[in-house]
């Protein structure tokens, strides 16, 4: 194992898998070790010996849920928006060949006691319970300027400065209620909580954007969802590593990171062999995350994430008998700060046994009780066949990078989606490479 490497990547997560995908792409040396003997690290898919021995390691699992090989039980609840930054690079590096999409049924937003479909047509629109009917006109008029808006053409912009204006002062241009606020800034801007609010409009008008241009590229839902599982994703770039040449190893544990004098990195070593490396990039598990060790992470601002894995033997109550749904509930409709978001999937994506879902609920922990937290969520399953609870901190580096050659990457937030993993990958990207990640269009052909 003496070999030099440019860089060598620690763990198989999302994020990392990109990574070393995209900098083999760039003709960067790469090798790719994980501890584990999976891909995916925390964004893997867990089929149900995995799932029972992570959470429960004396209990063997239920019979009756079927077979082992039919599961493919994602630990972090994340949809792709179809519009969005994962899906133009899955497109543009062509690893759309290693995977089969399915869409997801519907959003769902819960309102007041109960949950409606946010609608993705204008019938559904006009039918909607989320608003009344003066309410609706209020809201086309929005949906009209934010659709109708050319920043090169002031006649479109109706006195609004979307760089200046808060977003607040445009839903208030525009007489919208409270209760529409709270639905378009959680269930279509996707925000986790009201903090946006109070910021210039052009975030919100983006997302915003992405959502409904999303929405329209397939009907139904604005979100797509790989079968077999969330695990499939990163295992499809480490394929594209493999093509260009990198190498990866699994179930190897790393044991030291080894730097020279003056602290820069030189290589990492597993037992007694230690390769050399001019980069290291790895997940914060790697960097002494959940102990003191290292200093080089610490944990963010919220703290911590809490999700509920729920194996149900029904679809999710008032969703039409949906087969996958998005539910967001809005934390002004349970006086929390933080959103709680359901992700719901089931056979028809090959991730469980025929008549079985599974639905995560998650959010931000805000107390010392976060099972309690997270209760309106579960309240809205129905019965619960078997749940597993993981609360998980949240680290970022404490640095660039630049000093020592190691870069870490984000734990994957709360979010719903994976744009906000993108800007950790674009991020990365810029402090190893030195500069902007532009996708280039890769040449199929290297791989017959």
């Amino acid at each position: 194992m003496d070999e030099e490497y440019d860089v060598v990547v620690l763990g198989t997560g999302l994020t990392e898998c990109i990574l070393s995908g995209l900098l083999s792409v760039e003709g960067k040396k790469v090798l790719h070790m994980d501890r584990n003997d999976y891909y995916g690290g925390d964004s893997a898919s867990l089929n149900l010996t995995q799932l029972y021995r992570k959470f429960r390691p004396d209990q063997a699992p239920p019979a009756e849920l079927g077979r082992d090989r039919d599961y493919a039980v994602d630990l972090v609840p994340k949809f792709i928006i179809a519009s969005g930054e994962l899906t133009k690079i899955l497109v543009h590096t062509d690893v759309t060949r290693y995977l089969e999409f399915k869409q997801i049924a519907g959003s769902f937003v819960y309102r007041e006691g109960k949950i409606s479909k946010v609608p993705s047509t204008e019938m559904e629109a006009v039918r909607s319970p989320l608003m009344g009917l003066f309410e609706k006109r209020r809201a086309k008029k929005f949906f009209e300027f934010l659709q109708g808006w050319k920043d090169e053409d002031p006649a479109t912009h109706q006195g609004v400065d979307l760089d200046k204006d808060s977003m607040k002062s445009v839903y208030e241009k525009f007489g919208l209620e409270p209760g529409t606020q709270d639905f378009i800034g959680h269930a279509m801007a996707l925000y986790l909580d009201d903090d946006y609010i109070t910021k210039p409009a052009r975030p919100a008008y983006d997302r915003i954007v992405l959502y409904t241009s999303s929405m329209a590229r397939y009907g139904k839902s604005p979100y797509i969802y790989p079968l077999y599982g969330l695990g499939e994703l990163p295992q499809s770039f480490a394929r594209l590593s493999a093509i260009y040449g990198g190498t990866y190893m699994l179930d190897k544990s790393i044991d030291e990171i080894v730097t020279d004098a003056d602290g820069k990195v030189v290589g990492v070593r597993s037992g007694t062999e230690t390769v050399k490396a001019k980069q290291v990039i790895g997940d914060p598990s790697y960097f002494g995350a959940g102990n003191s060790g290292g200093g080089k992470v610490h944990v963010v601002e919220e703290g911590k994430v809490i999700r509920a894995i729920c194996i149900l033997k029904h679809p999710i109550p008032g969703t039409e008998d949906s087969d996958s749904v998005q539910i967001i509930i809005p934390q002004n409709q349970v006086g929390r700060k933080n959103d709680i978001y359901i992700a719901m999937v089931s056979s028809t994506h090959n991730v469980c046994a025929k008549d079985v879902h599974v639905a995560i609920v998650s959010t931000i922990v805000e107390t010392d009780k976060p099972e309690q937290e997270i209760a309106p969520g579960l309240q809205l399953l129905g019965p619960i066949y078997d749940k597993f609870v993981d609360v998980t901190p949240l680290y970022t580096p404490t640095s660039d990078g630049k000093a020592d050659n190691i870069y870490i990457t984000r734990s994957y937030d709360a979010t719903s989606h994976f744009e906000t993993v993108v800007e950790d990958v674009q991020d990365v990207w810029k402090r190893v490479v030195g500069k902007d990640l532009v996708l280039k269009k890769r040449e199929v052909e290297v791989e017959q």
